[in-house]
This record gives structure tokens, C-alpha cells and sequence, in this order.
């Protein structure tokens, strides 16, 4: 079994206490069998039916949905139940996907950027066998930053690159982040988040490209009832495309590239 070494604790104060167990379940998060350092492909599907080394079955994009047509021999498992044959996933909304299983093998059908794609997931991929963890900076309470969240009047369609060149991300913006650091205001727009009150933040910093990754870490926080909200920049981790060529990863808007130096977070993965 894969063992990930965590960075030693250089403090026994609650803040770093609490920082080594958030980040020791976001790395265990990260080596799960069938996470993203399992993805052994990136397929992009269109109306040609195409099959691929990693994943069973001939695939194809059509007006109603994914479809894959199984060979003799060949199932899977697609919401508990085992399909062969011809079997359509039906149309797949942006951002969301669903797991298929061939044997050890998750296989990703989803939607980003307009596409749908197919991804594998292979627990013996090896990045995800030789993963021994990510670094991070020293845990400082001077990176918890009180701030202020202020929506917009309207959800504000923002359009963002992603790390795959040609593709973008779209996403509602429901408003922005104000914090000062060092005598200076900075303002950052925030996008939805994984679960209800919860919003994401992408950015990058003067660190991007020298300690931390050329193009994103991301931020997760909840706003209170009056939008106050703690940016603990010591939890800014790394998106899937610092560690696999397969990830579809939005970047930073530009009003999100801030000119300070972020010494908090997650490092670049060596």
C-alpha cells in the first residue's frame, strides 16, 4: 500500500494541529485509488465513434449524449447495475460527470468546457504509485486574513482559460472578496463552490513559477450572514494540473493574479 509522507509539525499550537489534519485528508483526498493521480488519459469525444487503450468499449458524442458500444466480453458498471453492449449515458450537463467501472478501472464520462470527454482512472498509474505528497509553506497565523465578501446585483458570467490549451470554463460569479494586506486593498472574484455557502477562489502571486505552481492554487471559503469570511491562505492547495497533463483545471481571472507574494499554501509539487 502507497504510504504518503506528510510534512513533519513544527508547532503543537491548535493552528498548525488543525492545519496538518485538514491537509493530511486533502492528501489522502488526492491518492485515493481512483483520484485524479489515477487519470492515465484525457479523450475528447465527438460524433466518431473512437475506442482507447485505457478504457473498454467504442465512445461517442451524439446530439443525445455519451454513448459506448461494448465488445463481446466487455461490461460495466454504471450505477450499481452492469450494462453491455450499447448503453448511453444520456447528456451530461457542464461540470458534472458519472463513474462507469470496469473491474479496478474507473472511467470519468463527463463535461468540461463544452466537450465531452472520457477519462480512465488506473489505481496502478504510476504518478499515483510514486506519490509521497506535497510540501507546503511554514503554517503562519499572518496568512488568515479577515475579509469581505460583496455580491453582485446579478451573477456576473465570467469566462476563464483552462489548463488545456483551446478550452474554457464559464462560471456564474456570484461576487468578489475584499481583504488589505500590507497598507493595500485587493479584491478577488469569487466563483461557486463544491457544496451550498461554500465559494472558490483561484489565484495565482508573485510565487507562481518560482515556489508555487506557474498557473493556480485555489482557496475554499464560507462567508458568514454579513459576508465576513477568513481567506487562510496557509489552505491554499494545488489544482490536478500541477501533478497530470489530463487535468482540464480553470485558470485565474486576471483580476485574480495578485502582484503580493502568497508564502502560504501548498508548494509546487517536486
Amino acid at each position: 500500500m502507497m504510504t504518503i509522507h506528510h510534512q513533519a509539525t513544527t508547532s503543537t499550537d491548535a493552528l498548525q494541529d488543525e492545519w496538518d489534519a485538514w491537509h493530511n485528508a486533502h492528501e489522502e483526498r488526492r491518492a485515493d485509488r481512483h483520484g485524479f493521480l489515477a487519470v492515465t488519459g484525457l479523450h475528447f469525444l465527438d460524433e466518431e465513434a473512437r475506442s482507447f487503450p485505457d478504457a473498454p468499449g467504442e465512445w461517442t458524442s451524439t446530439a443525445d449524449g455519451v454513448v459506448v458500444e461494448l465488445g463481446p466480453g466487455e461490461a460495466l458498471e454504471v450505477g450499481g447495475r452492469q450494462v453491455t453492449g450499447r448503453h448511453s449515458f444520456g447528456v451530461i450537463p457542464e461540470r458534472a460527470g458519472v463513474t462507469a467501472y470496469f473491474g479496478d478501472i474507473a472511467v470519468e464520462v463527463a463535461k468540461r468546457g463544452g466537450y465531452d470527454i472520457v477519462r480512465p482512472r488506473h489505481p496502478d498509474n504510476p504518478l499515483r504509485t510514486a506519490y509521497h505528497g506535497t510540501a507546503a509553506f511554514p503554517v503562519r497565523a499572518s496568512w488568515q486574513i479577515d475579509a469581505q465578501f460583496t455580491p453582485y446585483d446579478e451573477p456576473r458570467p465570467i469566462r476563464v482559460d483552462a489548463a488545456v490549451d483551446g478550452l474554457e470554463h464559464v462560471y456564474d460569479a456570484p461576487g468578489e472578496i475584499t481583504f488589505e494586506r500590507g497598507g493595500s486593498r485587493f479584491s478577488l472574484v469569487a466563483f461557486p463552490g463544491h457544496a451550498d455557502g461554500e465559494l472558490l477562489v483561484l489565484f495565482s502571486d508573485a510565487t507562481s513559477g518560482v515556489t508555487t505552481h506557474p498557473s493556480v492554487r485555489s482557496l475554499t471559503v464560507i462567508p458568514d450572514k454579513t459576508g465576513a469570511v477568513l481567506l487562510d491562505f496557509n489552505r491554499a492547495t494545488n489544482l490536478p494540473c500541477a501533478y497530470t497533463q489530463f487535468a482540464t483545471c480553470p485558470l485565474p481571472p486576471p483580476a485574480n493574479k495578485l502582484p503580493l507574494a502568497v508564502t502560504a499554501g501548498e508548494r509546487v509539487p517536486q
